[in-house]
């Protein structure tokens, strides 16, 4: 559902989106929601503790940055009537957010170890599943970009921050 939210604030950012543009969210949430769980499967308990004690944090400070920046960007562009998809769907900042909404699939993969569950196949279908969603993400959030014109891409950012900041009060709020 991260990957779903943080796709429709990408879809919110863009004017108009290239067929390409669709695709990439879902093939890079898709690929670390399908890979996190086999190296968190296979790190097994070792790994454990470190990773929920960090992960959330790694979260919010990752998902707090690129959506205030989007803030920001907001309001520098608030007068531009044609925006760039380029920096939207750029290397740098889509592997930040497959990572940053990925992270807790690590220790879920660390539990999938403990339960002996057939990882390939959970993170097959986990990829799947989360390119689909992502994909339509996009889709949605551009519908509704389109009406929210300039204030898009502060919404966005707004959505990421709050992400980021639910992330961090679900694990230190509640054990």
């Amino acid at each position: 559902m991260d990957a779903f939210a943080v796709s429709i604030t990408l879809g919110l950012s863009v004017k108009k989106p290239k067929p390409a543009e669709i695709l990439i969210p879902g093939i890079y949430f898709g690929f670390f929601q399908a890979l996190m769980p086999a190296i968190g499967f296979f790190l097994g308990t070792y790994f454990a503790n470190k990773i929920q004690f960090l992960d959330h944090w790694i979260a919010f400070v990752l998902l707090g940055f690129i959506g205030g920046k989007m803030i920001k960007d907001s309001f520098a562009k608030g007068q531009e009537e044609e925006k760039s998809n380029e920096h939207s769907f750029g290397f740098i900042k889509m592997l930040i957010l497959a990572f940053a909404t990925s992270i807790d699939a690590l220790a879920i993969g660390i539990t999938f170890a403990f339960f002996n569950v057939k990882i390939f196949m959970a993170a097959i279908i986990t990829g799947v599943i989360t390119f689909c969603i992502s994909t339509g993400g996009v889709l949605i959030g551009n519908t509704f970009g389109g009406k929210f014109k300039s204030k898009a891409e502060c919404t966005g950012g707004a959505v990421l921050v709050i992400l980021g900041i639910k992330i961090l009060l679900e694990h230190t709020l509640m054990p």
